[in-house]
């Protein structure tokens, strides 16, 4: 048997499930659109849902980017718990190359910390908080 035979002969089942998720995925879609409700736009379906609660104030609250941040270094330095656990489970197994390979990983994660710490990121006073600070002479 040669190689382009062999070839093809590995890749089939990956052809095939790759045009399997494309025809279900067009499927779905195709059947989302037909078989869905149309609606025409008034005056109900334009409010926002509350629980049957009749709206009040403004749906569009401008939240501070402190929050956002927060949210992705969480996200950032809570799977270095997962990794870390996973670490952890498999310590007999990695032996000494795992045990350095994770103090690396623990390394650059403090290191991402330090530096976050250091540009400010993590401060969460106003820029008129911090001016009023450097005005007054008091440390941080």
């Amino acid at each position: 048997m040669n190689i382009e035979a062999t070839l093809a002969s590995d890749l089939l089942p990956l052809i095939i499930y790759f045009v399997a998720v494309l025809a279900a995925t067009g499927v779905m879609l195709g059947g989302a659109y037909f078989l869905g409700q149309r609606h025409r736009a008034n005056r109900d379906t334009d409010e926002q849902f509350e629980s049957g609660i009749v709206p009040a104030g403004d749906v569009h609250v401008r939240f501070s980017i402190q929050f956002y941040l927060l949210a992705i270094f969480f996200v950032i330095f809570d799977m270095e718990s997962v990794f870390l656990f996973a670490w952890s489970v498999a310590l007999r197994e990695s032996g000494w190359t795992g045990f350095i390979e994770a103090l690396i990983f623990i390394v650059v994660l403090l290191a991402a910390l330090a530096y976050l710490w250091a540009v400010g990121a993590l401060d969460w006073r106003t820029r008129r908080q911090r001016i009023d600070i450097q005005k007054t002479g008091l440390r941080e």
